[in-house]
C-alpha cells in the first residue's frame, strides 16, 4: 500500500491522539493518556512549539506518526528524542515505521544532532528487534527516571 510522510499540521491532531491512544492500549495503560487534543495543537504549533511530529498517511488516513523533540547532553551537545513511534495495527509490517523512522533520522542529521534517543517497552519484542536491525543500541542496563506530576507536587511541597 503506498503512503506518504509528511510534517504533521494542527488540523491533524485528532487523528495523532487517536494513535497515541492506540498505542496506550497496546502498552497495557489505557487509561494513561491525559494529553488532549487541544493540548496537542497548542503545544506542538505557534512561536515556540514543545514538538515536531511527522504524519503517515494511507488513503487519506493517518495511520502513523513519529513525534520528537529536542535535548540537550551535557557529554554530546545537541540531541533529539523520539517519543513516540506509532503505526497503526493495520498498517504494521507495511514500512511505515521504516520510513517514518527515516524521517525522524533524517531531520536529525539535518540539525547536526549527535545522537538520538528513545524508550522501548522491554517486552515489544518487534520493536526492540526493529530497532536494532535499524542499527540503534538498546541500552538494556539503564533504567528510566521519571517524577509523575503528583510526584512533582508531592516533591515541591516538601522544600
Amino acid at each position: 500500500m503506498d503512503f506518504t510522510i509528511r510534517k504533521a499540521r494542527k488540523e491533524d491532531m485528532p487523528s495523532v491522539y487517536k494513535l497515541i491512544n492506540e498505542l496506550a492500549h497496546f502498552e497495557k495503560e489505557p487509561d494513561a493518556v491525559e494529553v488532549t487534543v487541544e493540548d496537542l495543537k497548542n503545544d506542538g504549533f505557534g512561536e515556540h512549539p514543545a514538538f515536531h511530529c511527522f504524519v503517515a498517511e494511507a488513503n487519506s488516513k493517518i495511520e502513523g506518526i513519529a513525534l520528537i523533540y529536542n535535548r540537550y547532553s551535557t557529554w554530546k551537545g545537541k540531541i533529539l528524542h523520539l517519543e513516540d513511534l506509532i503505526v497503526s495495527q493495520a498498517m504494521r509490517g507495511s514500512g511505515m515505521g521504516t520510513a517514518l523512522l527515516d524521517e525522524v533520522v533524517k531531520y536529525g542529521h539535518s540539525l547536526g544532532v549527535k545522537r538520538i534517543n528513545w524508550e522501548v517497552i522491554d517486552w515489544n519484542e518487534p520493536a526492540i528487534t526493529f530497532y536494532e536491525k535499524k542499527g540503534a543500541n538498546v541500552m538494556r542496563d539503564w533504567d528510566v527516571v521519571q517524577l509523575s506530576e503528583q510526584a512533582i507536587k508531592n516533591y515541591i511541597s516538601k522544600i
